[in-house]
């Protein structure tokens, strides 16, 4: 008896402090003790703990009563040391966890910087296929786009290669025997002078319909002025042409024989011929790019015709400056080619004796030897052909004169005039 009384009243304090179940929706509500600070009670369901095995046989259960379960600790130091552990591992964690991520910061910027760079890489490499591919795709309709042009205007491109090597073949023929002086071949110069001809008559045949001469006399062409390729076709026809002519002049000057004129006077006129040509060049298509500015086919209205004024009033001032610079470099040549400049002082038959009777440049006799200021001698033909180019002593480079006179070796410029 004095057992099973014990055992009512620690089944009767068991029950007012242990569980007790309710309504609640969660599975445990932590409720804290106002009595005791070290106390928790957790509140479970009915629902989950009937599913729990060995909870059927409760009778808390079957009252569906709310279960209370106390959770205390033994002493205030158990909890202080729970808590100053609890501390030293979070401290601890953060720490491993922050030096953990300084050390593994450097290798994901590497990282970083490695796949930007592989990715540029990739980038460049997919463009260059995706070219490579357009270029395959696109190479069939190039090539018969090219073709076209080439049957459309064969004609013209025929004429305009032959104009280009007949210019490069007689430029380079014509400074050749300028460099040969007494060597020079003159049934050569006849040939180069026969050519020139011929081809600019070839030219002006072969279009006859157009009047491409009427542009060497600053007359109006027959062609359509409202069309940019066929003006642009007649400047560059002209500019070549005229090109030739003046290339004519320089082979008649080596046709000229020797007594009638010196080789140092050859180089002169060579040097005018060529600036004169020059001049010429520039003035020739002013007609032909003036007409076209102004008769435009969009100049219907009047704010199109008062455009059309101002670009042409513009083009002429770009031409006006162009001939002020060239008129500057004309005055020079035109001084040059009235005073005969002479290098150098005539030298005595002693110092013709001391340098050995031989020119270092022709390795011949003198022929009107000129001493120069590095007291080295030389023929007036050889030093004067030499400065044309240079501007120092052949032997010891000591500086002869300050400037270079152009085109005195008869050459003529490759400068396509074509605005």
């Amino acid at each position: 008896m004095k057992l099973r009384a014990q055992f009512d009243r620690g089944s009767n304090n068991e029950t007012r402090g242990a569980f007790k179940l309710g309504d609640s929706p969660d599975l445990m509500q932590p409720e804290a003790s106002s009595r005791e600070g070290n106390r928790l009670s957790l509140t479970l369901q009915p629902e989950l703990l009937a599913r729990m095995p060995g909870a059927g046989s409760s009778s808390s259960l079957e009252t569906g009563e709310e279960v209370r379960v106390p959770v205390s600790s033994s002493s205030g130091s158990t909890n202080g040391s729970g808590a100053t552990s609890r501390r030293m591992r979070v401290a601890s964690h953060s720490h491993s966890h922050s030096h953990g991520h300084t050390h593994s910061h450097e290798p994901e910027s590497d990282t970083g910087d490695s796949d930007l760079e592989s990715g540029e890489s990739s980038s460049s490499l997919s463009e260059l296929r995706y070219l490579l591919r357009w270029l395959k795709k696109s190479l069939p309709f190039i090539v018969i786009l090219c073709a076209k042009l080439v049957i459309q205007h064969a004609l013209g491109l025929a004429v305009a290669v032959g104009m280009f090597t007949t210019f490069m073949y007689s430029n380079k023929s014509i400074q050749t025997q300028v460099f040969l002086l007494d060597r020079r071949i003159k049934l050569h110069c006849a040939w180069l002078l026969m050519f020139l001809s011929l081809s600019s008559f070839l030219v002006f045949y072969t279009f006859h319909n157009q009047s491409l001469y009427r542009c060497l006399i600053f007359a109006n062409a027959t062609i359509d002025y409202q069309n940019f390729w066929e003006v642009l076709w007649s400047v560059s026809v002209t500019n070549f042409i005229l090109k030739f002519v003046f290339m004519g002049f320089k082979c008649l000057i080596l046709l000229t024989p020797s007594p009638l004129m010196t080789y140092k006077r050859r180089g002169q006129w060579y040097m005018l011929i060529e600036e004169m040509a020059q001049l010429y060049q520039v003035i020739a298509p002013v007609p032909l790019w003036f007409r076209y500015l102004v008769s435009y086919d969009e100049m219907d209205t009047s704010v199109g015709q008062t455009l059309g004024i101002l670009l042409a009033l513009l083009y002429l001032i770009m031409k006006l400056l162009a001939l002020y610079g060239l008129s500057g470099t004309l005055q020079k040549t035109l001084r040059t080619f009235l005073n005969s400049e002479v290098s150098g002082a005539p030298a005595s038959p002693a110092q013709v004796h001391a340098a050995g009777d031989v020119c270092p440049i022709c390795q011949a006799d003198f022929k009107q030897p000129r001493v120069l200021v590095c007291q080295h001698i030389f023929c007036e033909e050889c030093i004067a052909q030499w400065l044309n180019q240079e501007r120092t002593c052949p032997l010891c480079r000591t500086v002869i004169t300050d400037k270079v006179q152009k085109w005195k070796d008869g050459a003529t410029s490759a400068h396509l005039q074509i605005y």
